[in-house]
Parts: structure tokens; sequence; C-alpha cells
């Protein structure tokens, strides 16, 4: 039937399946496929396959899986699909600060289904990968020229770990100085909760700026906090209120005054590409999230890749190996840098199937669509932005009446303030319309009751307009009958959420195993084992 055109809402009721654990679901003797055994010659000639493994090696009793038949393990899968709301399910606006947008299917076909991708090992020779060698040898000059950045490393597997491998490498940089008194970063409120952590894991203490009424850093406290204890600055621009810093060279210049080093986190660069440069602004290291700009999926925290550049000043501390073009061969091969590289953060490059996926994106849109992404996520996130700004109990925090780039951090306090609704019960109630994404903050929160959404440009406006007519229905459901609002969600797989924390160490189980040891739901699944024994008789 579609959307309704008088509300611009949809019927929409999620899937609940009372489904088993897949363990649980095992009947033994259960195939789903039966692999053939070797032929007695090839077996004779070449012995059982296990043969070459040392003993101490060997398993002493096959490993515990589920013996499933193909029916019962798709059944399940379909299942727990049904049950889930996934990217291509529905419109996952929102997880501001994540750039969560479409990503072309071209791309998984790509770096998915290639034998010469998919079956590449990182250990065989280099002139049997050469193809694979040229297009990461590639990927790394497209995203020089797009920051402004000498060198490139993909080893880090997500921004936090490249604000990480960043702080390596500046620490490495002081020590080489002989300058053991930089101990201290600075990063500020609104950058990203990685800028602060990254550092601290590496060792440093960190400093952090408040922002100013208008949502930016103080520059007056940045200064202040400036000294011969700073090592560097770590920093995202914009920030997540969307808001892009105009005086970010003044911080720069007054950071490398006092000796430090200048980190651009870039996580929020979709509203900037082709328009800014981190170079361009003075900074000595930046980094790309490949799974936000450059269309790679987030993966379930599995395919990420924080591309991490820097300056040729910085460029001898890099993780290694790097991929390098001999020009006079021909060829590409493994760098494996110099004695101050601060060696190995991951193995090998890293998530190479997500290069693939970038690389990819990168070819389909040429210099010009990526600028033309950027200006579409700006007039996306600002025709949203004006159209939120007319739901009751919305307030939009920091400098009013300006434009934000790509992301714009909400508040719901005045409608708390009205109603008792809080930001998270719109997120619940989100879900009743079979909306994904609702994200609120990073922690502290610093505004009250906030909501940060950030529509890329994969978005049309026909998306956006549903967005918001689900968060004017909320606010409207709100002031007529809050606790509505409240107990919800009524459309979803569970229809209460007792306690959203994940934080019940009881009650978490991770493995099969755990899941036996802490006898969770006993009750509940002994009549199954007791008809799984019964099936296997």
């Amino acid at each position: 039937m579609g959307r309704d055109p008088d509300t611009l809402l949809r019927k929409f009721h999620e899937a609940a399946w009372d489904e088993q654990i897949v363990f649980d679901m095992s009947v033994p003797g259960e195939r789903g496929i039966m692999i053939a055994q070797p032929d007695a010659r090839v077996r004779k000639a070449v012995g059982s396959g296990t043969d070459v493994i040392p003993a101490e090696l060997r398993r002493r009793s096959p490993p515990e899986l589920p013996e499933m038949n193909q029916m019962r393990v798709l059944r399940h899968f379909m299942h727990l699909s049904q049950e889930t709301m996934g990217t291509d399910f529905t419109i996952d606006i929102s997880q501001g600060t994540c750039t969560m947008k479409y990503s072309p299917k071209v791309q998984e076909h790509i770096a998915g289904r290639n034998p010469g991708i998919r079956e590449v090992h990182p250990l065989q020779p280099a002139e049997t990968m050469q193809g694979l060698m040229e297009l990461i040898y590639r990927l790394e000059q497209f995203l020089k020229e797009i920051s402004g950045m000498d060198r490139f490393s993909f080893q880090p597997a997500s921004g936090a770990h490249a604000a990480y491998t960043a702080s390596s490498i500046i620490r490495a940089y002081h020590a080489s100085r002989k300058d053991p008194d930089r101990t201290e970063t600075i990063t500020t409120m609104f950058s990203h909760p990685c800028d602060a952590a990254g550092p601290g894991t590496a060792g440093f203490k960190v400093v952090t700026i408040m922002p100013d009424k208008e949502g930016y850093a103080d520059l007056e406290a940045f200064k202040a906090a400036l000294s011969k204890r700073t090592a560097a600055i770590f920093i995202t621009n914009p920030e997540d209120t969307g808001i892009y810093n105009p005086r970010i060279d003044e911080f720069v210049k007054a950071a490398h005054e006092a000796g430090a080093l200048c980190y651009y986190d870039q996580a929020n660069a979709n509203g900037m590409l082709g328009i800014t440069r981190a170079r361009d602004a003075g900074f000595d290291l930046c980094h790309f999230n490949l799974h936000k700009t450059f269309s790679v999926p987030h993966g379930s925290m599995g395919g990420a890749v924080g591309a991490l550049g820097c300056t040729n000043a910085l460029a001898r501390f890099l993780p290694v190996p790097q991929v390098k073009f001999d020009k006079k061969n021909g060829t590409y091969y493994w760098y494996q840098g110099t004695k101050d590289s601060i060696g190995k953060v991951r193995s090998f490059l890293g998530n190479t199937q997500s290069l693939v996926k970038s690389y990819s994106w990168i070819m389909q849109h040429g210099a010009e669509g990526l600028h033309e992404t950027a200006v579409c996520s700006v007039l996306n996130n600002n025709y949203m932005m004006k159209k939120i700004g007319e739901i009751p109990g919305v307030t939009i925090y920091y400098a009013p009446g300006k434009r934000r780039l790509e992301q714009v951090r909400y508040s719901w306090e005045k409608l708390h303030h009205d109603t008792g609704v809080t930001t998270e019960d719109v997120m619940r109630r989100m879900a009743d319309f079979g909306i994904q994404h609702y994200w609120t903050s990073h922690h502290p929160w610093v505004v009250p009751d906030p909501f940060t959404l950030e529509p890329c440009e994969s978005y049309s406006k026909d998306d956006i307009d549903e967005y918001v007519a689900v968060l004017r229905q909320i606010s409207k459901e709100a002031y007529e009958n809050p606790d509505f609002v409240k107990n919800s969600p009524y459309n979803q797989t569970v229809h209460k959420v007792p306690n959203p924390s994940i934080n019940e160490p009881e009650r978490i189980a991770v493995t099969w195993r755990q899941y036996l040891k802490k006898g969770l739901d006993k009750k509940k699944h002994a009549p199954r084992l007791q008809s799984r024994k019964a099936r296997s008789h």
C-alpha cells in the first residue's frame, strides 16, 4: 500500500519468531552436505590429509558444532534476518558521526566474488598479486590527493585504531627528537571520543577543551592549554555538531608554535570531499574512515578501515609493510620500512577487501562525483534541519540561524520538560515505524536529551520526508499521550525493553559453552534438549 500521502507514514510490524539457539537445534547425524570421501587410490598416494599436521596440533576430539540439515539452517537464519532491521530494509538516516550510507552492490560483487581478490593469501609472492597491489597503491594516491598528505597506511582497523596508531607515531617522533617531556595531547569536547581514547591508550595525558556559546572549541582556552608538554592536538572538524570551525588554521598555527603536531580526525568528511583538505589547514596527520566516507559497509564492526595519512616528515614512522611501486621494473613490492617504523599495528594490510570497495566507489564517482557527494550531503542535512526545527519539542543547539555541514545535534529538552518523554523513549518508538537508526549522542551528554542525525548523499527527499514525518508523529503522540510513547515499542520483535543496558555480566554469554555454564534459561531449553535426544534415538 505504501506511505499514507497525508502523513507520509507507513504500516509496519517486525516479524517475531520464537527461535531456538542454533546449538539447541542440533540433531546428531544430520548433515547439510554429504562430502564425498576421497578415492582409495588418492588416499594411498597422498595420505589422509591430516598426516602432515603434527600430533600436538591435532584436536583430541571433533569440534562441537551444530549438526543440521540445509533446510533447518536456511530457515533459522532467514528467521533471524526477519527480526533484524538492516541497511537494505529501512531508512538508516541517523547514527550521526557514523555516515551510514548506501553502498553499491557492485562493490560486494567485486570484493567478495572475484577469486583474484577473495583467494589471495598475504604471504604469497608479490609477483603473483600485482593486480591487487596496484589497486591498493592507486587507492593511496587517491587519498593523498583528497587529503593533501604524502603517505598512507591502511593497517588500522577503525578510526579509533587510527587515532591510537597516530599517537604511537607522535610518541616515536618526539622520542626521535630527544623530547621526552611531550606527555600531553589536547582534544575538544565535540571531537570524536577516540581523539581522547587513542592518545590516552598510548599513554598520553588528555586535556579536553569545552565549546563556547557558538559550539566552537574555545580558542583562548586552547592556547592556554598549550605548553612544552603538549605532544599533539587531536581534533575533528566539523565536530559532532556539524559546525565547521572557520578558525581551524589558528588552532594549528598555535599548536605548531608550541612544538606540537596536529592530527585531523576526518571521520566527518562526507560534507567536505573536494572542498577542504587536511594538509591545506596545516595538519601533520589525518585519517579517513573508509567505512564511513568511502562507502565500505560498517559490517557489524568487522569491515572498518581507518586510513591513516601523514606528511613526509612522519612517513618513516608509519606501520609496515606498505605497497610501493618500482618505476624501473614496472612492478609493485612490499616495503618493510626503516628502523623508525612503529611496526605492525594489525596483521598484514588489514581489511584488504574493504580497500577494494573504497577504490571501486572512488572510481565510480571520479573527482567531480566526490565533490557532488559532499554538496548533496550538505543539502540533505540543511533541508532536514529546517524540517525538524519545525517539530514541537525540538531544539537545535549552537550557532542559531547558521547552516551545518553533514549532521546536526538536536535536543528533545523541551519535549522532555513538557511531557516527560525522553530521547530514549523516542528512540524505542522509532522502531515501531521500521526506522533502523536513531542515535542520541556520545556520553557525557553536553546537550540535554540529544539526538544526532546525519542524512548522507545517498538519501532521497522522500527518505528524509518520511523520517521527519515519524519524528513529527512521535512528538504529537508525546504531547497527547506521553505514556503511550514511554511504553513502546509495540510493533517490534521485543515489545518491552525492561533494561536497555548490556552491563549485566551474569546474563551475557558470547559462546555456547558459556551459555551452558551460566545455566541461562534452563527451564526454557530443557524440553528442547529432551526432544532433541528423542529425535536422535
